[in-house]
């Protein structure tokens, strides 16, 4: 675990660690009053942007000020109500939006302050710290999201992606290439001059007799002469060697990343709804309210999952969004028919090495009663080894059913199951919120 230290030097009148906190809290007031809007509002607006209330006194920073004592000299410029040596009366503590003193004629505060949320800021405030618990990936599937990967070099780009090795390489390489012929013409020079010393310095050889001596010419003076055209050459070569740049705009080399699928995870949410005739209009509406959300937290976080709507009462069917939430069908109560239906569907099109199955199921837990300890026998047996989350929720039970009494025997032996319960509008978010909060943040 890394610590960082923040030594960054406080502005007048400011403090870090007070701003952190004033933002937290700032962040808790609002969620709060999104929470308290979705229990105000009918279905059909729950994921609708609006007005956002928080307390005024949460919006300022607590930060140290002076006192209204003492004793203050001030300089009053251009006023024409106080003169030289004139007392200015101390302005009293409580006057308007102050809170603390007596009644009055005059002033105005404001206890509360309403702002505007748009739909994507209310949601972002609504499902923040959410997760699917136990994501795993499990297979590479044709998938549109990509992420860049190192891809090669180019010779153009920003420098933030300038590789300074392969740059020097071509630098090295371009140096090498301009340089080879006049590193032959120089080593050629190179040895002549050598060769040319080396006689220079030679002891001198008598002349044949019957030489005249204005025909004898002078080697010595020769190779001097040789040896001087020689070293200039040799100069003019290394001048022409130096002027080549250790690194030119052609050396530079720049990193490129090109893009390349990545893999993500398979996931489906199996939603089980209990329509019978035990639920009423307003247990019914809490438990769309429940799915509404769950709904719209999956649609934000997950681009690629499935959602397999279950409606039940005596026997369970698949159907659709539009049928799972405005369809009038009723009947008795048998659980069991809809945790058979998703265990089928299941194991026939999502097979557990290859998706993240996870089921969340409503209900008034009224059940038949001999079909509890199935609900319970199907829940431990079968589906609780298949998924990697199971939710419960119970809604508008003052006291626990007996599905509840059955699913949480099965609780205590199994991690993956959680339970929660709904009695009115306010506690639908809580619990949505609670069940699929962070797993760091629970352990917190």
């Amino acid at each position: 675990m890394s610590e960082i230290i923040d030594r960054r030097i406080n502005g007048r009148r400011k403090s870090a660690g007070n701003q952190q906190r004033f933002l937290k809290r700032y962040k808790a007031q609002v969620r709060e009053a999104v929470a308290r809007a979705v229990a105000q509002r009918t279905i059909a607006e729950t994921d609708q942007g609006g007005n956002i209330t928080i307390p005024a006194r949460d919006l300022k920073e607590p930060n140290f000020t002076l006192g209204s004592g003492g004793l203050q000299e001030r300089v009053l410029p251009g006023n024409e109500q106080f003169g030289t040596g004139d007392r200015i009366p101390r302005q009293r503590s409580g006057s308007a939006g102050g809170g603390g003193g007596g009644a009055g004629d005059s002033g105005e505060s404001e206890d509360a302050f309403t702002f505007s949320l748009s739909r994507e800021a209310y949601l972002e405030f609504f499902f923040e710290e959410m997760a699917l618990p136990d994501l795993v990936k499990t297979q590479l599937t044709q998938i549109p999201q990509t992420r860049l990967r190192r891809g090669g070099y180019r010779s153009d780009g920003t420098p933030a992606n300038l590789s300074m090795t392969r740059t020097m390489r071509e630098s090295l390489a371009r140096r090498i290439a301009l340089g080879a012929p006049h590193r032959q013409q120089l080593a050629q020079v190179e040895e002549q001059i050598a060769r040319l010393s080396h006689q220079t310095h030679m002891p001198l050889v008598a002349h044949p007799e019957g030489v005249a001596d204005a025909d004898r010419a002078d080697p010595a003076q020769d190779n001097l002469l040789d040896l001087a055209g020689l070293q200039a050459e040799r100069t003019r070569i290394l001048g022409r060697m130096a002027r080549v740049p250790f690194i030119d705009e052609f050396d530079l080399r720049y990193n490129n990343r090109v893009p390349q699928p990545q893999p993500v995870s398979q996931a489906v949410m199996f939603c089980l709804m209990d329509v019978s005739g035990s639920m009423d209009a307003h247990r019914k509406d809490l438990a769309k309210r429940f799915f509404i959300l769950l709904h719209l937290f999956l649609m934000r976080h997950y681009e690629r999952i499935e959602l397999v709507f279950i409606r039940h009462h005596s026997v369970a069917a698949e159907v659709d969004e539009e049928g799972f939430f405005h369809s009038r069908e009723s009947g008795g109560t048998v659980v069991s028919s809809a945790l058979e239906l998703t265990l089928a569907i299941m194991k026939e099109r999502y097979p557990t090495e290859l998706w993240n199955s996870y089921v969340a199921q409503a209900s008034d837990g009224d059940n038949w009663d001999s079909d509890s300890p199935r609900c319970q026998a199907l829940l431990m047996q079968e589906l609780l080894p298949r998924v990697q989350y199971y939710c419960y929720v119970e809604v508008d039970a003052e006291q626990p059913q007996v599905l509840w009494e059955h699913f949480e025997s099965a609780r205590a032996v199994s991690r993956n199951l959680a339970m929660g319960r709904i009695l009115n509008q306010a506690d639908v978010y809580p619990v949505l919120r609670e069940l699929f909060l962070r797993k760091e943040l629970k352990s917190a």
